[in-house]
């Protein structure tokens, strides 16, 4: 898990780098065998030079493929993305929904809770049904 913190208007492509360097978890050793992905959607079609050097297998997905899968075959269930997913957790913390915090680093700390009660609750089964 990585948390970079920057405006609203800033592409993706842009925090990409800062993302991957800051990634807690040491990632595993890579090997021809055990190689690490990484998902990307269309828009990140200028990544290759980012990611070079990185040991990455890069997957980017066209626009419509999605879709077009869909039309095809009707079990076919959509994917959201890792990123789209972590946001919805995030979004479900009213403090973080708008920010009030002028400093970036206390909304950045409040951040870091919230992923960090995110990860508890994975952990942890807090339902039981």
């Amino acid at each position: 898990m990585s948390v970079v913190l920057d405006g609203t208007n800033r592409h993706d492509i842009k925090l990409l780098e800062k993302t991957l360097d800051k990634i807690v978890i040491l990632r595993p050793e890579v090997t021809e065998d055990k190689q690490q992905n990484l998902c990307l959607d269309a828009s990140c079609t200028g990544a290759e030079k980012i990611i070079s050097g990185k040991n990455y297998v890069l997957h980017i997905r066209p626009r419509g493929e999605e879709k077009e899968e869909k039309i095809k075959n009707p079990n076919f269930k959509a994917r959201r993305w890792v990123v789209e997913v972590a946001h919805s957790f995030l979004n479900r913390f009213r403090k973080l929904l708008v920010r009030y915090e002028k400093k970036a680093k206390n909304y950045l700390a409040l951040i870091h809770f919230a992923c960090a009660i995110i990860v508890w609750r994975k952990i942890i089964a807090v339902h039981k049904n």
